[in-house]
């Protein structure tokens, strides 16, 4: 047995904003990818990848919410089988490991699921959206629901409000010297406890203001900018976009890489922003000239996301 492949996402634009919603926009990566899978004979991972199906088994069994029909008992006979999530994508990363397998569970195990051949109202949308949602919560405490969404339809996502989502198309990528990148911090990072500090900051009145006034602002000016294939504007959005992230969220960028954001801002080779919760995986970059940012982070990992 093996089921088909979901892929990770990247959520462009919208971190933290969302929660609070402001816009955002995500794209399904499929550099990395993974799918149910069964085996007579365990390797170490997917010993624990098992493992870790039934305790997510456990989770789902009490899980009582209007929507979700899963056939559990199929689920269990299958991870008494050898059932394991055989995935490429990393975790902690911030590109949807989580969300992936909640993708293909769903898939796999429900009972009355919303396809992506159907047209996909907005109604489907947000309910597919509640659903992963309280799926995904086992992963990582509260979860939007995002990240299996995008998994599952494989198609962009405009968030325009927690009640307003859309599939949209992206502008088709080019090959020029321009792209989005990500740029590998070797560090993982945990969701939960980057939630809870910016929870926290939410209490204060000042950080609130911000959030709304720029954060937002530069958020949404980025989406509508990217999906218009206004390349020029968009620099200058993600470069004040940049500039506040590093302001303002500065608990959710590892220390070793708050001078090298600094460094982009002032050369203008590339601007950083969070990809996903922050306090390490993956770190996003834009850049205008991809070789001028090559070369200024020759001592890191970097990935090419989408050409301009």
């Amino acid at each position: 047995m093996k089921g088909p492949l979901f892929y990770a996402k990247i959520l462009l634009f919208g971190e933290y904003g969302i929660i609070k919603d402001s816009k955002g926009l995500a794209i399904p990566y499929n550099y990395y990818q993974g799918a149910l899978k069964k085996t007579d004979t365990f390797t170490e991972e997917s010993r624990y990848s098992n493992q870790k199906l039934n305790d997510y088994y456990q989770y789902l069994q009490h899980l009582e919410v209007e929507g979700i029909d899963l056939d559990l008992a199929q689920l269990k006979e299958d991870i008494n089988e050898g059932l394991y999530f055989d995935s490429s994508i990393p975790q902690g990363y911030g590109v949807g490991s989580s969300g992936a397998l909640v993708a293909a569970i769903y898939d796999k195990y429900s009972k009355n699921k919303i396809t992506v051949l159907e047209n996909l109202t907005r109604e489907k949308l947000l309910r597919l959206k509640s659903v992963f949602s309280e799926m995904e919560s086992f992963f990582h405490g509260k979860s939007s629901g995002l990240d299996p969404l995008n998994s599952y339809l494989s198609i962009p996502i405009l968030i325009n409000s927690k009640d307003h989502l859309e599939a949209t198309g992206i502008p088709s990528q080019k090959n020029g010297k321009g792209a989005v990148f990500l740029l590998d911090s070797e560090i993982v990072g945990e969701t939960e406890p980057m939630v809870q500090i910016f929870m926290n900051k939410m209490k204060n009145e000042g950080f609130r203001k911000m959030i709304h006034e720029d954060f937002a602002k530069y958020t949404d000016a980025c989406i509508d900018n990217f999906l218009h294939g206004d390349v020029k504007s968009l620099f200058g959005n993600v470069k004040s976009l940049s500039k506040v992230v590093l302001k303002h969220f500065k608990p959710m960028i590892p220390n070793a890489f708050h001078s090298l954001w600094q460094q982009g801002l002032e050369t203008n080779n590339y601007y950083l922003k969070l990809c996903g919760s922050g306090g390490g995986g993956y770190i996003l970059g834009f850049t205008e000239d991809f070789e001028k940012a090559k070369e200024a982070l020759e001592n890191y990992k970097l990935e090419v996301v989408y050409r301009f």
